[in-house]
């Protein structure tokens, strides 16, 4: 099969553009994201099986705000407004969008009338939906019925269903809009006619197919780190082509306790894939001895990763010409980097650290259309383990930057016990999957007092960094039970000797970010 006719959302600048894709795609129709200068001419040449104008902090009245091109309503390509693409969409089509000096924001009791149509149809008569307007529609356009209103927006939402269009003021994508998602299903299937073929069986079937024809009888390289993105990138690549694929797991002495192990043994006996370990522990903590900066600790572990991954690569390669580089990438990273289409380059921001530009592969990226909780529906799918899919995010440089200080083989040894009872008990209270990442950070380079036993101590402080995000570029601290957070400070205390105090960090990003370093 061939990946389905995509349904674009058109970014306005909101800060639910990827929220909206996600919905669609949980609604198992695929997506994506395209920019709002795109013009209309080439989201066309998509051959879209709908269009989703997005939300967007401007007024449609702003100099500067984007339009919508009208020519994208004479395309018969159903079309959905969201919020400013409500508006816009209100306008482009001869309807009213007036400054009313009545906004609304947050929680909002929407009213349905009486010919509720599609999208409201059977639901509540009263429903709270989340607003964040100024502007509102005063006027439908013409061939419009308008479904809904709220005190501060008389028209709050509109269908037109012989064009294929409708809209809403509010974000049916956000949960704390009741029957939201319903709404949005509501669109697709009933009135843009989609049928929802978007499966982890289709995904696959597709991305084998892919992957097979572009790679032939080549042979494939995929640097694996123990993260769910690089592990799933190659089982994906595995089904497609076996034993043309080798993986190289450089070993840097950096990960947390049990990962080496989970890729060396688990993940071998789950996929069957050929794997070539290279151990580099020494190397690495041999050239970050005494190196304090976190910056300079980043470039050297990426460096030496650069290093230990080109001769292990020239060791695969005297076997056979290797032609083909597997790579992790997201459709969010895609999306961030503005949809670049190069095939040479690797990305800085690799889970490895970042792979050298002059190393000549053709990338093999089959999990670009994907966002990350689609990837560990795949890794399932596929049998991966479930300990590696539900893998917290991990930063290439690994424990190096959870370290506050020098990085020697005993702070990696005192961070790694410390590390491993947060995650137990985090396990334990079964709260692994509603905690985006967790780290711990060692306060090597800083002392504190302490009672332990009959004397005074002088141990390390540890900080627990519990988040909670839904794609990382924002995140907020994790409220977990003060008994867990009790239970891991307690636990850390009496088994970990070196450290005597443990804090919990509860900064939000922004303005802090999730790492220390």
């Amino acid at each position: 099969m061939s990946t389905p006719r995509p349904v674009l959302v058109v970014d306005f600048g909101a800060q639910y553009a990827q929220l909206i894709a996600r919905r669609v795609r949980e609604a198992k129709v695929y997506s994506e994201i395209v920019p709002h200068s795109m013009p209309v001419s080439e989201m066309l040449a998509k051959n879209p099986a709908a269009i989703i104008l997005s939300g967007g902090p401007s007024s449609v009245y702003a100099p500067g705000a984007p339009q919508i091109d009208a020519g994208m309503f004479d395309s018969g390509v159903p079309v959905f407004g969201i919020c400013y693409g409500f508006q816009a969409m209100a306008q482009a089509l001869g309807g009213t969008v007036a400054h009313t000096g009545s906004r609304e924001y947050g929680g909002t009791p929407l009213h349905a009338r009486a010919a509720a149509g599609v999208l409201l149809r059977d639901l509540p008569d009263d429903l709270p939906v989340w607003m964040s307007h100024g502007d509102c529609v005063t006027e439908a356009p013409a061939g419009f019925t308008v479904t809904a209103e709220s005190a501060g927006a008389p028209v709050a939402a509109f269908e037109d269903l012989t064009g294929r269009r409708a809209g809403v003021q509010f974000h049916p994508e956000v949960g704390h809009t009741a029957h939201g998602q319903e709404m949005l299903a509501r669109f697709l299937y009933d009135i843009a006619g989609i049928e929802p073929t978007w499966t982890p069986e289709n995904i696959i079937d597709d991305q084998v197919a892919r992957i097979r024809e572009q790679v032939g009888d080549k042979e494939v390289l995929c640097a694996l780190s123990g993260g769910v993105d690089s592990a799933v990138a190659a089982a994906l690549v595995h089904k497609a082509v076996g034993d043309q694929l080798t993986c190289v797991f450089v070993d840097h002495g950096l990960l947390r306790a049990g990962e080496a192990e989970q890729v060396e043994k688990d993940y071998v006996a789950a996929t069957g894939i050929r794997l070539k370990v290279v151990d580099a522990r020494e190397r690495f903590l041999g050239a970050l001895a005494g190196v304090t900066d976190p910056e300079q600790k980043r470039k050297i572990i990426g460096r030496e990763f650069i290093r230990v991954f080109e001769a292990a690569a020239r060791e695969v390669a005297s076997h056979g010409d290797v032609e083909f580089l597997v790579q992790g990438t997201l459709y969010p990273d895609v999306v961030e980097s503005g949809g670049g289409t190069g095939t040479a380059n690797i990305k800085s921001h690799h889970n490895v650290g970042g792979l050298p530009e002059d190393l000549k592969f053709a990338l093999v990226e089959p999990l670009r259309t994907l966002f990350k909780d689609e990837v560990r529906t795949i890794g399932l799918e596929l049998g991966l383990p479930e300990a590696m899919i539900w893998r917290h995010p991990f930063p290439g440089p690994g424990l190096a930057i959870r370290i506050i200080g020098a990085v020697d083989e005993e702070r990696l040894a005192v961070l790694r016990k410390a590390d491993l009872i947060a995650r137990q008990e985090l396990s334990a209270a079964g709260l692994d999957r509603d905690v985006w990442q967790f780290p711990v950070v060692l306060l090597a380079d800083v002392r504190s007092v302490g009672v332990q036993g009959d004397g005074r101590s002088y141990g390390h402080p540890v900080v627990l960094r519990p988040v909670s995000s839904e794609d990382a570029m924002t995140a907020d601290w994790s409220r977990l039970p003060y008994e867990v957070v009790a239970r891991i400070s307690t636990r850390i205390t009496n088994e970990v000797a070196e450290v005597n105090r443990v804090v919990l960090d509860v900064t939000s990003k922004p303005p802090g970010t999730i790492e220390w370093e």
